[in-house]
């Protein structure tokens, strides 16, 4: 995502393209090649992981609050902000941790390219284990962030404000938005194979873009809804109903049933 992670190798493309149809067919191999070792994985490794990139998504509030807490309200400020955004999926990729997002395209294309009930049992196990532990290191940032002496009631009030822009979302508004979010996290993964030293830029450019569009991330938007949850703004009803629900099937649509199995189509088309 070796240490441990969806994320696909950070270096350029390891495979021969010269025995593949396209390079488009590198890069799915690549990410296919990934997606395998993931599934192999035993299921105490994924959840540390996931735990950790669930801690380490933290920052993407964290970021975008202090950043805000410093400039002047304006719609300015907001995209100066939303520059923090990116900083948790940052460090999450580069630390090769688990995100769930990212295992909607590298651990489904093993089963799209030999569909069989094994694998596809495998990858539900994934697939859980790594939602859990990514939602529960969000629950523990989030608690920890609201219980600690850390910040002044104006940063406070900021943090209040994310989550409650998140919330501001009906059902059918959270589903559409992780859908677009869900599409633009597994573009890119696509890309990062074949991105070599600019990875960092791809990373940037493309979370930057989910921030400024307000699309709905099942993980990074989990700290800030579980932040209200911990101040007494929200229930938990609310958090599992109004955001998980919507933004898990839209992550899901997004990056499974749009992003994957159209390039997988792709590369099936050209062999």
């Amino acid at each position: 995502m070796k240490e441990h992670s969806t994320t696909p190798p950070s270096s350029d493309l390891q495979l021969d393209d010269d025995h593949l149809p396209s390079e488009a067919a590198a890069v799915h191999e690549t990410i296919r090649a990934d997606g395998e070792k993931e599934l192999t994985r035993t299921v105490s490794a994924l959840f540390w992981s996931a735990l950790a990139a669930g801690l380490s998504m933290s920052f993407s509030m964290l970021a975008k609050g202090l950043l805000d807490s410093h400039l002047p309200d304006s719609s300015v400020a907001y995209l100066i902000s939303s520059l923090g955004y990116p900083v948790g999926f940052l460090v999450v990729i580069l630390a090769r941790q688990q995100l769930f997002t990212e295992n909607t395209v590298t651990a489904v294309l093993p089963l799209m390219s030999e569909p069989h009930l094994f694998k596809l049992l495998r990858l539900l196990r994934l697939w859980s284990v790594v939602l859990v532990g990514n939602l529960v290191g969000t629950a523990i940032s989030a608690y920890a962030i609201v219980a600690m002496p850390l910040f002044d009631s104006e940063t406070h009030k900021i943090f209040l404000g994310l989550g409650q822009h998140v919330l501001a979302n009906d059902f059918g508004e959270t589903f559409a938005k992780g859908v677009v979010a869900g599409w633009m996290i597994a573009t890119m993964v696509w890309l990062i194979p074949a991105a070599g030293q600019a990875k960092i830029w791809v990373i940037l450019i493309v979370t930057y873009l989910v921030a400024i569009g307000g699309f709905t991330h099942i993980v990074a938007g989990s700290t800030e809804v579980l932040y209200l949850v911990f101040s007494g703004r929200a229930s938990l009803g609310e958090y599992l109903t109004s955001f998980v629900l919507p933004a898990l099937i839209g992550n899901v649509v997004g990056g499974t049933f749009i992003f994957a199995l159209i390039s997988h189509a792709q590369i099936r088309s050209d062999t």
